[in-house]
């Protein structure tokens, strides 16, 4: 098993091929990790690996005993596919139970002009209603002339500004993005894989950095961006970052809103999907990227994306998107070529359920109540299946949608084909990472929160299986 403080690579994925910018290899098994919430146990740069005084790790077992306990796990994975179970981990929606929370949204709006006296029904207003702006701009922390409203997908919001900034170039570019000659995006990962698929869909090329425990490796980033001209950008989720749940720093918040670049339009998407989606009562607070970059010189770098997607309905939410003043115009402007204005009656109903920051704000601790023992299933299994065993380290995330498990190195995909053959559906092994590619074939993103909490304990002995059974073939080899 990787020793407590090894060192963790730098690297790229070009074309799918990994280059380590450290050159060393990471001892013993490779277990990747970062703590989140770590206690009591031995962590591999935080990542729970917790010990288990009375059970030998896997990897120093003798090939006799490897071969018994890989009998023993084969005759578990069969009774496990007698089961027939179907059960599904592989995204982060919210459950019927949270959705359940907006159903009074159906009988909204009552009435159906604003607060400003505009009539909702009608065209015009790209910007969102003045009330929903104010409303999201204080639980952001910014001013609400640098925040835009929208309809009910962020990631709709993401795809429109990568368009716009291929097309016409951003408030600060000298030539349209898709004039230049190679456009490369700095990745941390694990990460966001819709973040990924956007990038291949414009054919952007992608560099990776390691994702820790305060946020993507601020100095990796730096570098790679004071060196080279065709990096445009870097995928950030600030709070909760899926899948790993860290929660960046204002020190590296500082360092990415401030570092010199060597492209003058270098963007900092900062994707704030899980900023209010708290697991515990002490709520991380979002790194104020805004200000920052502000006060740094840089107040365009930044554009900010958040949505109500898993706050009310994931189909029928209200998307923002926020920055500098000149950035909301630049983006209203091309917005206007396609649009005379978004659903603002769902706008109007959004104001009115929640009626302030605060109403927000309570809303969510109904959903952690909902969802928190879920996570809390998920650790006790992990746990108690395979702590000590010197094959799986996960995180222990206090937001957000995920658990980032990571197992023995070139096992994921057979833990992967495993679950699917007993029931069970995870997220494709190397989701989380550029063009598919886990360069070590081990990252597995868990997404516990739609299923009911009894499925998603049965969903992770399962899953606990196929990682003992697949451990147990790789290391009889």
């Amino acid at each position: 098993m990787a020793s407590k403080g090894a060192d963790h690579q730098v690297g790229s994925v070009r074309g799918g091929v990994w280059t380590s910018r450290t050159g060393r290899e990471r001892a013993g098994s490779g277990l990747r990790g970062y703590r989140f919430g770590c206690s009591g146990g031995l962590c591999e740069h935080g990542r729970v690996t917790e010990p288990n005084p009375v059970t030998q790790p896997l990897p120093e077992r003798s090939p006799e005993e490897i071969e018994a306990f890989l009998t023993e796990q084969q005759a578990a994975y069969d009774d496990l596919r007698t089961r027939g179970l179907k059960l599904d981990l592989t995204r982060g929606k919210p459950s019927s139970a949270q959705l359940d929370l907006s159903d009074e949204l159906l009988s909204l709006p009552h009435g159906a002009v604003d607060g400003a006296g505009v009539d909702t029904r009608n065209y015009g207003g790209l910007e969102g209603i003045a009330e929903i702006r104010r409303l999201f701009a204080e639980l952001l922390g910014i001013e609400p002339e640098q925040i835009v409203a929208g309809g009910n997908s962020s990631l709709m919001m993401m795809r429109d500004a990568l368009t716009y900034l291929w097309l016409h170039g951003g408030v600060d570019s000298d030539r349209p993005w898709g004039a230049e000659e190679k456009v490369t995006w700095i990745c941390p990962v694990p990460g966001y894989d819709r973040h990924f698929t956007l990038l291949d869909w414009f054919g952007i090329e992608t560099v990776t950095v390691p994702m820790n425990e305060d946020g993507p490796d601020a100095e990796a980033v730096a570098e790679l961006a004071a060196n080279d001209p065709s990096i445009k950008g870097i995928w950030m989720v600030p709070t909760y970052a899926n899948p790993t749940g860290s929660v960046a720093s204002q020190e590296v918040a500082a360092r990415l809103a401030s570092m010199p670049t060597a492209a003058p339009d270098f963007k900092i998407f900062w994707d704030n999907a899980y900023a209010l989606h708290h697991l515990t009562e002490d709520e991380a607070k979002s790194a104020d990227i805004m200000s920052l970059a502000a006060a740094s010189g840089n107040p365009h770098r930044p554009i900010v994306f958040a949505s109500t997607s898993k706050i009310t309905y994931a189909g029928a939410g209200v998307g923002f998107l926020a920055g500098s003043v000149e950035t909301i115009r630049w983006y209203v402007a091309h917005l206007g070529k396609g649009s005379i204005g978004p659903d603002k009656l769902n706008q109007l109903r959004h104001v009115q359920f929640f009626g302030s920051a605060q109403g927000v704000r309570d809303h969510m601790a109904r959903h952690r109540a909902i969802i928190a023992p879920k996570f809390a299933a998920v650790e006790e299994v992990l746990s108690a299946r395979l702590g000590g065993l010197g094959v799986a380290s996960w995180t222990r995330p206090t937001g957000g949608y995920f658990v980032s498990l990571d197992v023995l190195d070139g096992t994921a995909s057979r833990v992967v084909a495993l679950a699917k053959e007993a029931g069970i559906a995870l997220t494709p092994a190397g989701s989380s990472f550029p063009h598919g590619d886990d360069p070590r074939d081990a990252n597995i993103r868990l997404a516990p929160t739609f299923p009911e909490l009894a499925e998603v304990s049965e969903a992770m002995e399962a899953v606990a299986t196929c990682v003992l059974l697949a451990a147990a073939e790789h290391l009889r080899g």
